[in-house]
């Protein structure tokens, strides 16, 4: 009987462990943020007007992760950011970067970093392509500050399973520069295509499109 009653256990112990739906976070900028989903001080664009994204159930991130099971762990979206320090009009950017929100992700199993797309549109420096002894002056240039970002991500969850979530539309030496630097740190990169946009964001079906392509690329991984 005490056997019995230890191998019950043990099954129900294991059956609780694999219900346990994974946590996903995401590191963002505006295509992430939904008022009262995202840190409190943080800059948000949805809803707006102009944009038909009018519920929290329509965000990409709200559709991935409703149809896959898992549950959110923390969304860090931050509207207007950029990866590196340097921002609109040549601003400094570091109280908003996405290299200085590495440590507000909680424990994730996935995370999924949406970014670049203010990098491009704020026509950040891109700096030199940079691995080593990375220096606080070369945090204001795209690709040493997404190597650091991702470096830094690395270490600090190394159970952690990350994309990069690649937007359309974006510069050539944005989208290069993505590519080789996930490359390096063996990070999928997901590349958007098709997205339907409103004030130059994703609209209900680009989210959709979004959640979708996602899925699709998880699935054939």
């Amino acid at each position: 009987m005490n056997r019995l009653l230890i191998a019950v256990s043990a099954v129900l112990l294991c059956t609780g462990v694999m219900a346990q739906p994974k946590k996903v976070s995401i590191l963002g900028d505006s295509y992430s943020t939904f008022r009262g989903a995202i840190p409190q001080n943080y800059a948000v664009f949805y809803p707006l007007q102009g944009n038909d994204v009018k519920n929290v159930e329509e965000t990409w991130w709200y559709q991935f992760i409703s149809d896959s099971g898992f549950q959110l762990e923390v969304n860090n979206s931050y509207s207007g950011s950029t990866i590196c320090n340097t921002g609109y009009n040549r601003e400094d950017y570091s109280d908003r970067a996405f290299i200085s929100r590495v440590n507000e992700i909680g424990s994730p199993d996935i995370l999924f970093i949406f970014g670049g797309t203010n990098d491009a549109w704020a026509g950040s420096p891109i700096g030199e392509y940079k691995y080593r002894d990375i220096t606080k002056a070369d945090l204001y240039f795209f690709r040493p500050a997404l190597a650091y970002l991702l470096d830094e991500l690395k270490s600090l969850y190394p159970e952690t399973k990350i994309y990069f979530l690649l937007n359309t539309e974006l510069k050539d030496e944005i989208n290069e520069s993505v590519k080789t630097v996930c490359a390096h740190y063996n990070v999928p990169v997901i590349v958007l295509h098709d997205i339907d946009k409103q004030i130059s964001h994703p609209s209900k079906e680009g989210m959709k499109a979004i959640a979708g392509q996602i899925s699709d690329f998880i699935k054939n991984e």
